[in-house]
């Protein structure tokens, strides 16, 4: 009797130990809910292929200004960085040396002539004579020899009449183009021109410019591959387009026109040399000046605009996260060809109707379920308007 009033006490006790166990084993620990991701539902759309450089400003023209002729330089008849115009005189060389020399040309031509008036006058004599046998066959030879040789004479003083006045001319040193005439670099009273072209001053024409700039191999070589695969679509306003920003970081007005690209790479900086022709109407720009400035390459089609903060890179690449049907995140690895204000442009990696992640970035993981909801940019600080969900923290 005593054994069974023990045992119905103990089976209670196991009984009640096994209830509390299997109740823990129903509840277990609480399930996290999905974390809400922001998204935006991508579809394709076009945008202009554009890259970002840095150029210098050089002449569309630039003549040196030498003199051709020695002499003394006597005076400077322009005044320095002033526009001139073609032909305009510059300086003036002493030209009394050079008339001389001219005169004295002049001088031998009228000797020269002379001497073949009479030759030709004994010429004619003698050819009429020979045959009445008056004559010898060595007279009339040497008669047409004389003539011959007194003409040659007079064509070789005529050729120095010439070199003495093209040389007079030389005197007066005239700007070769139009443009802005520079700092003179010979004062008065030297000897220019003494066994070489002395340099006097230099006239740059600044209207338009060229805008000369470089791009790299590799970003020359994404816009072929575009261009190859039919992604990018090329005209001529397209490849011509150029706008330049100031020093200051204001915007040029006129944009500039690709004239100009290199068949080769240069092996000094490893890129492409390309220049463009940037109009200068006001002469508000200066050769020589390093400008930034924006190449239009062409235009992408079928490409996805992406906010920068939905663009992530690590070990193995350039990713976004997006959040399929199944409510799970997928990475998908992505390649950007371009920025466009602050979003980029994906060319490959996405496909029409895609989820991509932007806000909640850190909360998501490659397989693990999320919560989507529509993404909004934050509104502008001071705005009273409330964050919808999904949107980008303001920054407060």
């Amino acid at each position: 009797m005593k054994s069974s009033s023990l045992s119905a006490p103990l089976l209670c006790l196991s009984l009640l130990a096994l209830t509390a166990c299997g109740k823990g084993k129903e509840q277990g620990p609480p399930q996290m809910p999905p974390p809400e991701v922001g998204v935006i539902q991508v579809q394709p759309e076009s945008s202009p292929l554009t890259r970002n450089l840095v150029g210098r400003l050089s002449a569309y023209r630039s003549a040196d200004v030498r003199a051709r002729v020695a002499g003394v330089l006597l005076k400077r008849v322009y005044d320095e960085g002033t526009n001139v115009k073609q032909g305009q005189l510059l300086f003036q060389i002493d030209p009394a040396p050079l008339k001389a020399t001219l005169n004295a040309a002049q001088a031998s031509l009228a000797q020269a002539q002379a001497t073949y008036t009479n030759n030709k006058i004994t010429a004619k004599r003698v050819r009429e004579l020979a045959p009445k046998g008056f004559v010898s066959k060595s007279d009339l030879d040497n008669a047409l020899a004389a003539e011959r040789s007194s003409a040659a004479a007079v064509q070789a003083a005529q050729a120095s009449v010439q070199t003495a006045r093209i040389n007079l001319g030389y005197a007066d040193v005239t700007a070769p183009i139009a443009g802005r005439a520079g700092q003179q670099q010979v004062t008065e009273g030297a000897l220019v021109g003494n066994g070489e072209a002395t340099l006097l001053t230099t006239v740059e024409q600044t209207d338009p410019l060229y805008v000369n700039f470089t791009m790299s191999v590799d970003a020359l070589g994404q816009m072929r591959r575009a261009q190859s695969s039919g992604n990018v679509t090329l005209t001529a306003q397209d490849k011509a387009s150029v706008q330049v920003t100031l020093p200051d970081g204001s915007t040029y007005p006129e944009p500039g026109v690709l004239d100009f690209s290199d068949t080769s790479v240069n092996p000094a900086t490893g890129a492409v040399n390309l220049r463009a022709l940037l109009p200068n109407p006001k002469h508000s720009l200066l050769p020589g000046m390093y400008v930034t400035l924006k190449a239009h390459l062409g235009q992408q089609n079928k490409v996805f605009v992406i906010p920068q903060a939905a663009v992530q890179r690590d070990t193995s690449g350039t990713y976004v996260m997006t959040v399929g049907k199944d409510s799970n995140a997928k990475r998908k690895n992505v390649t950007t060809t371009d920025m466009r204000g602050g979003d980029w442009i994906v060319s490959d990696g996405l496909v029409a109707g895609d989820q991509v992640v932007v806000s909640g970035l850190q909360k998501v993981k490659d397989g693990a379920p999320a919560k989507a909801s529509p993404w909004h940019p934050a509104p502008a600080q001071g705005s009273s308007a409330a964050t919808a969900p999904g949107a980008a923290p303001s920054g407060k």
